[in-house]
């Protein structure tokens, strides 16, 4: 039977982080992967400061800018008044090398690290593999993998879940997924129609405020994507309709009929938590581990960070005979930590903010945003905030 010390089951940009930081941290580490190669998936394009950090010490940062977008700011605007309020994270260069968010779709990511894993001298990746069962004891993990002529089984020391919102080893672990499922659905459309034409010095990252509909407004290098909320009581065929797709850009535009999209994309919106992130020798980290709403770009930020946090451990423990009945338990209650008391939080503060509902309540949450914006304290606490440097430094607090 193959033996590795490790195996990851997900090749997205969770899982390829993981597997690659360990092949570089001298760990026998294989990749699977179901689909044949890294799903173009546009549902994540932002990587934070924290993360730009990370990137530059696996050594390939510099391939993912020549790949993305530099947005050091972004704004609230508000679609009926024209106010534009705009955040900064440049006031943050003096913690941060890299302040600014990168706007680079997370394939890119995925695929730049599973090719240069799969030259690693301690790295291996397989496509159309998938984890389909496994068995642990007190000495490792069996494997048992669906590929294209059977069924094989590797056997390892440890296994990484990192394989999506519908993990197949969160259901083998029996792992309780709790929290909840927003009515409404999320619509993202993508146009390489020039948008900031229309909008005056309009940033790569814009949040905008309207009672009747908010709207998200992401630039990445070939597409603008436009993101609203769904209606619950609408129809997916009506959602992906072209009626909704010019009502959308009728709203921005004020003419939507003549605007072509390049994709148009549907999901339900979850909050939700695993009960643990460790069984025994199996680990969970990204979607298999949480979910939470998109507004603020963290989904895919605290994902890398899980295992930005795990490989570190692991690398102790098969390495130098770190304690791993210490290390794993820790692993869980910093990234849990980080989850439910800055994440979730912060992701659900982030939508209720968005659609206050009445005009009341938009101009309460402005004005609080102008306050923010003008005091330099508030600003920058703000900025920490919503880069993710607080929810590293709530990690690290974490024991």
């Amino acid at each position: 039977m193959e033996r590795f010390q490790v195996v990851v089951a997900g090749a997205g940009p969770v899982g390829s982080v993981a597997a690659y930081r360990l092949a570089q941290l001298g760990v026998e580490v294989l990749l699977l992967e179901a689909a044949p190669r890294c799903p173009e998936d546009l549902r994540a394009s932002t990587m934070h400061p924290p993360t730009l950090d990370m990137m530059k010490t696996l050594g390939v940062l510099d391939e993912l800018e020549a790949q993305g977008l530099r947005a050091p700011v972004y704004h609230y605007r508000n679609r009926v008044t024209g106010e534009v309020m705009a955040f900064d994270m440049g006031e943050l260069g003096d913690i941060s090398e890299h302040p600014y968010r990168l706007q680079c779709e997370q394939f890119k990511l995925a695929r730049l690290l599973t090719a240069k894993l799969a030259q690693h001298p301690k790295g291996e990746v397989r496509f159309s593999h998938r984890l389909a069962h496994f068995t642990q004891d007190d000495q490792g993990v069996t494997a048992f993998i669906e590929a294209p002529f059977g069924i094989e089984q590797v056997r390892c020391d440890y296994l990484i879940g990192a394989d999506g919102a519908n993990s197949i080893v969160r259901k083998w672990l029996d792992v309780e997924f709790e929290g909840f499922t927003y009515p409404e659905k999320f619509l993202t459309l993508s146009t390489d129609w020039p948008l900031e034409d229309h909008f005056p010095g309009l940033a790569h990252v814009n949040y905008v405020a309207d009672p009747k509909e908010w709207c998200v407004l992401l630039r990445v290098p070939s597409l603008w994507r436009i993101l609203v909320p769904a209606n619950g009581d609408e129809s997916d065929e009506a959602l992906l309709s072209d009626a909704k797709k010019e009502a959308v850009f009728g709203g921005l535009l004020g003419e939507g009929a003549s605007i072509k999209t390049a994709h148009r994309t549907l999901y339900k919106v979850h909050q939700r938590v695993a009960k643990t992130y460790h069984v025994g020798r199996v680990l969970l980290a990204g979607d298999a581990a949480h979910l939470n709403n998109p507004l603020g770009g963290f989904g895919m930020n605290s994902g890398i960070h899980d295992v930005w946090n795990l490989t570190e451990k692991l690398a102790e423990i098969l390495q130098e005979n770190g304690d791993a009945q210490a290390l794993l338990p820790l692993y869980d209650r910093q990234r849990r930590a980080v989850m439910h008391k800055f994440i979730q939080t912060q992701t659900i503060a982030n939508k209720a903010a968005m659609e206050a509902g009445t005009a009341e309540a938009y101009a309460e949450r402005e004005a609080k945003m102008r306050q923010i914006l003008a005091d330099p304290e508030q600003r920058r606490e703000y900025l920490l905030l919503q880069s993710m440097y607080k929810s590293l430094e709530l990690e690290a607090a974490t024991a």
